[in-house]
């Protein structure tokens, strides 16, 4: 009873096995037989046209997806208070967050609350001469990351070009929350007058 499992594998290899003559015309008529050529062909007809037409739809969702969405992010990089690459010419130029992923969160960070910090601010016919003088500062402030930015292109990356990137960023978050604390002061002293000149 106990056999090697190894021995009869081996004899089992050793032996060949071989078709009848004829075998695989026989098996190849009779598979024809049972699948009418008609049909194939019909098949093949309305697969080759449903193929077409998913292409289509492909190529059209497509291209409604590429000609609606630029007009989009167009409209977003205009908006865009911090601009991050002064020159357009993306494929040459770089910013601070494209040296590294830890510069990359350190510069989406600042531009974001930076865009949130002026996004909060009220505009109004009061505050319009202080609003007016900050902003001055910070487009002054830009125009300077711009050339940090061209020097960053220019010399390459090094610590000094990176700090004052960065520093650069941090003054103009400063900035703003410094207008925003200065704005909800003039406000509430403003309220202050109104209920003191009501009473």
């Amino acid at each position: 009873m106990a056999q090697d499992l190894k021995e009869l594998f081996a004899k089992e290899r050793k032996k060949t096995h071989s078709l009848k003559k004829g075998h695989e015309s026989r098996f190849l008529n009779r598979l024809d037989g049972e699948f009418p050529k008609e049909l194939n062909k019909k098949e093949n007809k309305t697969f080759f046209w449903l193929g077409i037409a998913a292409s289509v739809l492909v190529m059209f969702g497509l291209g409604l997806y590429f000609f609606s969405n630029p007009s989009k992010n167009d409209t977003n990089r205009n908006n865009q208070v911090v601009d991050t690459d002064s020159t357009g010419a993306r494929t040459q130029n770089f910013s601070l967050g494209d040296l590294s992923p830890d510069l990359k969160k350190i510069e989406s960070y600042y531009v974001t609350n930076i865009n949130l910090e002026l996004s909060g601010i009220e505009f109004t016919g009061d505050n319009k001469a202080i609003v007016d003088g900050y902003m001055e500062t910070l487009a002054d402030l830009d125009k300077e990351y711009n050339k940090l930015n061209v020097e960053l292109n220019k010399i390459g990356p090094n610590d000094q070009t990176i700090s004052a990137l960065i520093k650069n960023l941090q003054l103009r978050l400063q900035l703003l929350q410094k207008l925003k604390t200065k704005l909800n002061q003039l406000k509430s002293s403003k309220n202050e007058q109104e209920s003191s000149n009501i009473i």
